[in-house]
């Protein structure tokens, strides 16, 4: 009785910190920040304010060396055009949001947060196996050209897809948080250690922890991040040995619901086709993901659903289940950690004025 009380004041606890986060602009909801101006109120015009009070405005850095208002005097316009670009994409292409997302989680998997991903040559991490599926590329592309007219030299390409990947979120009805910005372009990307590092779905709870906790994660972000799968699709040649030959057994994992497994079983017969990683609500950033694998054994990877095997993991799904806005909140929160692993700032790195090339020597 007396867990059960505990556990319940752990969850009224989270609340009251979510309705102060909401009131103090931390984050929110699609519904609540429809508007371009909501999206880049954060951003004061500097021709409006008079010269004596700039220094008001000068960024505020972090322990990494990073901070919310970095572009403020440098390019003010920064994420109201990474916000246009996103949503124009969006209503040719939703299913680029999902990617964009997945694209954040593979260049912070490898080396931190340093774009790496995005350089493209013989050898890079683009060209792992662990990479062949990715998408959205061409989206930062346009986003890079575009501060490159406003503001040249200015936008490194990791804040871009920084802020990008908040901003798919929020055009999928999820929460917006507010991205610290400074980061710096690696210069180095290798395909090896994106195959020995990316996750691909078939890993074990205990190894998906150590990776996570090698980068300064714990089992909260780890729940978390892995509720990004209330989007987007999957290969079917992540599931075939789960739902075909699971672990040499010739059958499918017993812990598929069966009506799931039927569907899945007519849905992949070819590698190449995709499926829904939530098949409830695929186009919707939402807890659903999480009441799928509870509720119905319904997580489509090895790695969704091993999240109720382990009791620590188990209490955080059913908390989500019950609590999807704490959810929201702690996504926003989880995603600002990943994006300052291993961050390169000042001289450490470079800004790219492409992203699929490291700048030459005279830049």
């Amino acid at each position: 009785m007396k867990s059960s009380i505990s556990f319940l004041f752990v969850i009224f606890i989270l609340h009251l910190i979510v309705s102060v986060s909401a009131d103090s602009g931390y984050y929110g909801n699609k519904e609540n920040n429809n508007d371009e101006d909501q999206v880049t109120s954060n951003n004061p015009n500097l021709d409006d304010l008079p010269s004596t009070l700039l220094e008001e405005y000068l960024p505020e850095f972090d322990d990494n060396g990073l901070s919310s208002s970095y572009y403020l005097k440098s390019c003010p316009e920064a994420e109201a055009i990474i916000f246009n670009i996103m949503e124009e994409w969006s209503t040719k292409d939703e299913t680029v949001l999902p990617s964009i997302l997945r694209l954040f989680f593979h260049d912070s998997v490898v080396r931190g947060c340093d774009a790496s991903i995005l350089l493209n040559h013989e050898g890079s991490e683009r060209t792992a196996e662990a990479s062949k599926t990715l998408r959205g590329f061409e989206v930062i592309d346009e986003i890079k050209k575009a501060l490159e007219e406003k503001c040249p030299k200015i936008v490194s390409c990791s804040d871009i897809l920084t802020a990008a990947s908040r901003d798919a979120t929020h055009l999928l009805e999820g929460p917006y948080w507010m991205v610290p910005y400074g980061r710096k372009d690696g210069k180095v990307s290798n395909a090896k250690e994106a195959d020995d590092l990316v996750p691909m779905g078939r890993e074990s709870y205990t190894s998906l922890l150590e990776l996570f906790q090698s980068m300064g994660l714990n089992v909260l972000d780890l729940v978390v991040l892995q509720g990004a799968h209330t989007v987007g699709r999957a290969t079917c040649g992540s599931i075939q040995e789960r739902i075909y030959n699971y672990n040499g057994t010739g059958q499918a994992d017993k812990c598929i619901d069966k009506q799931y497994l039927n569907y899945l079983t007519r849905k992949c017969r070819w590698e190449s086709e995709y499926v829904d990683l939530d098949p409830i609500t695929p186009n919707k950033f939402d807890a659903m993901y999480f009441k799928n694998i509870l509720d119905k054994n319904m997580g489509l990877l090895a790695t969704d659903q091993a999240l109720t095997s382990a009791i620590s993991t188990s209490k955080l799904v059913s908390t989500f289940v019950n609590a999807p806005t704490l959810f929201d909140y702690q996504f926003g929160a989880s995603m600002n950690k990943l994006s300052k692993v291993k961050v390169l700032t000042g001289d450490e790195g470079e800004v790219r004025t492409n992203c699929n090339f490291v700048n030459s020597n005279h830049y």
